[in-house]
């Protein structure tokens, strides 16, 4: 399957790498290819000259790498995800599974981060590119864990995936690539987009439990009595 990976930082480069591994066909795309953003340091990752060296995976500009995907994650920044899928293109989204893997963490106070309330109080992230982008098949998802349990839930054992979209067919299609690309296997589903708003007010909590552990490798897990 050709991939698009919207955002190359450490999450986008994380899922890219284990994508690649697993026999897809996947380009991270990034504002602008260019050599200068290709050498740049990249906050707890490798350069992206770095990274296609190590991988084989391509980098394009944003609509570059939507265009000729067959299915697009988002693994921006919450704060800046809709501008970056503004950038790749609605018409390379439209028809397309949108895999929102953002948070709208708001760092610019410290840490811990804070929830900014036009991204939080009545709508998500999720929901708020499922209405830019109506023609896209937006399902959030992996937006709970760290980047390393993403693709490797067994770093945590008995942790599930939580997922949220409008559409069954684009939540099967995310569950069965969890499976089968990553090795997931609890998936729980949370219904339409509007379940986004849950699984983004999880992150405040995952940040304490990892700020007071000492370790990204927690999750949260569905006990219903």
């Amino acid at each position: 399957m050709k991939i698009a990976m919207i955002g190359g930082g450490m999450v986008g480069q994380t899922l890219a790498s284990k994508l690649l591994a697993v026999g897809h066909d996947v380009t991270i795309g990034i504002r602008a290819a260019t050599g200068a953003e290709l050498a740049k340091p990249r906050n707890y990752t490798a350069t992206l000259n770095d990274w296609q060296a190590a991988t084989g995976g391509k980098v394009a500009n944003f609509a570059g790498a939507a265009a000729g995907a067959d299915l697009v994650f988002n693994a921006t920044s919450g704060l800046v995800s809709l501008a970056a899928l503004r950038a790749a293109g609605a018409e390379n989204l439209s028809g397309k599974v949108l895999i929102d893997v953002s948070n709208p963490l708001d760092f610019s106070a410290g840490m811990p981060p804070f929830l900014p309330a036009a991204l939080s109080e009545r709508t998500s992230v999720g929901e708020e590119i499922q209405k830019a982008f109506p023609d896209a098949l937006v399902v959030k998802a992996f937006n709970t864990i760290s980047a390393s349990v993403m693709v490797d839930p067994a770093l945590v054992p008995g942790v599930e995936l939580l997922i949220a979209g409008n559409s069954a067919a684009a939540k099967t299609q995310v569950a069965d690539l969890a499976r089968q690309a990553f090795g997931w296997h609890g998936v729980v589903d949370l219904g339409d987009i509007s379940g986004a708003r849950g699984t983004e007010h999880l992150m405040p909590i995952w940040l304490r439990l990892y700020m007071t552990g000492g370790s990204p490798l927690v999750a949260l897990k569905i006990i219903r009595g």
